[in-house]
């Protein structure tokens, strides 16, 4: 992420995407051009008190803030809240008190509403953000299914005629039509990808424990930037071959010294094709209708989207193609799409 402080114009805008895991900011000039974007650790279930060092790291690097700013989030969801309605309120009240100038919160139905109207509004503000993305997105590719994969979960959602076309609008709907899959590439443990997996010609039983995370599947194949590899391990130890090794093998009992690393390799991409199938199947479920739609491949686990349109013999459109960004902001803006979503939507509204 870069450090420099950074001259803002007084007519930009400044997306927030509250998440459980991390605080992205994106900040877009009074044209719709990316100009800088942020990504920073940002555990909550800790506490509100995380938070607040993720957004004073992010407001450091800006020399002087603008007056507007677009919240989104799905922070809401951890279990520092009681329920989801006061997640919305208390991450809402948070980000208004901190943020100098106009402070609006993104609404699937209402667009954007001010703190005054959150309350009202919390069932449409609650993990909003999926539907902030694929309404910009729509704007560009008329007929398509956007996946955007995180550190955390994956969203899909349906484009159709420039619209959102998504039959959940609820995480709890969602996860019901196969529109939101809790995976990703860097947080989830393996355990959640499959219980059994080839390794040495034979199908063995996975460790029903949180030994090891997607990131040990994707460092291993190369797939996973060192810039994305934010989230601490399973074991609270390095990132290096060998002890990405050592938390992969203790998944199906072995220790990393039962076998040379290509195994260990071989291993990782088993889990891979794991995850990969579950994408396929939910796909495959939701072009059903639609089997001439694009790809639209976002966030840190692109690649596997990709190569799932590859397998399925599908148009692919990397959604960096899609934003006014400069190529050093290209990758991040993909990568937080839904704080880039909410500044870009706010420009030229009536909000």
């Amino acid at each position: 992420m870069p450090n420099s402080l950074l001259q803002v114009e007084s007519d930009s805008a400044l997306g927030w995407d509250v998440g459980g895991a991390h605080l992205k900011a994106a900040l877009l000039s009074a044209k719709g051009e990316v100009l800088r974007v942020y990504q920073v650790a940002c555990p909550l279930w800790r506490g509100m008190e995380v938070l607040e060092g993720a957004l004073v790291e992010i407001l450091s690097q800006l020399e002087s803030p603008p007056q507007r700013h677009l919240v989104t989030m799905t922070g809401e969801l951890v279990d520092i809240f009681p329920h989801r309605h006061a997640g919305v309120l208390q991450i809402s009240a948070f980000m208004a008190e901190r943020l100098s100038g106009e402070v609006l919160f993104y609404s699937a139905k209402q667009r954007f509403v001010s703190l005054s109207e959150v309350s009202l509004c919390a069932e449409s503000i609650a993990s909003a953000n999926w539907h902030a993305s694929a309404s910009l997105i729509a704007k560009s590719v008329k007929q398509g299914l956007l996946i955007d994969i995180g550190s955390t979960t994956t969203d899909l959602i349906l484009l159709r005629d420039g619209a959102v076309a998504s039959q959940g609008f609820s995480d709890a709907e969602r996860m019901r039509f196969d529109e939101l899959i809790y995976a990703g590439v860097v947080r989830t443990p393996l355990m959640a990808l499959c219980h059994k997996v080839m390794f040495n010609g034979h199908l063995v039983n996975v460790a029903a424990e949180h030994f090891a995370t997607t990131s040990d599947v994707y460092r291993l194949t190369n797939e996973l930037a060192l810039e994305d590899d934010m989230a601490d391990s399973a074991d609270g130890m390095g990132k290096t071959e060998l002890e990405t090794a050592r938390r992969l093998a203790r998944m199906i009992g072995h220790d990393a010294e039962d076998a040379h690393i290509g195994a260990w390799r071989m291993l990782a991409l088993e889990f891979r094709e794991a995850q990969l199938m579950r994408l396929q199947e939910a796909t495959s479920h939701l072009l059903d209708v639609d089997k001439s739609a694009h790809l639209i491949g976002a966030g840190v686990g692109r690649f596997l989207v990709r190569a799932l349109a590859e397998r399925l013999n599908k148009p692919y459109v990397d959604v960096e193609s899609l934003l006014t960004t400069s190529s050093a902001s290209a990758h991040w803006a993909a990568v937080c799409l839904p704080a880039v979503a909410v500044a870009s939507l706010s420009i030229g509204c009536e909000c």
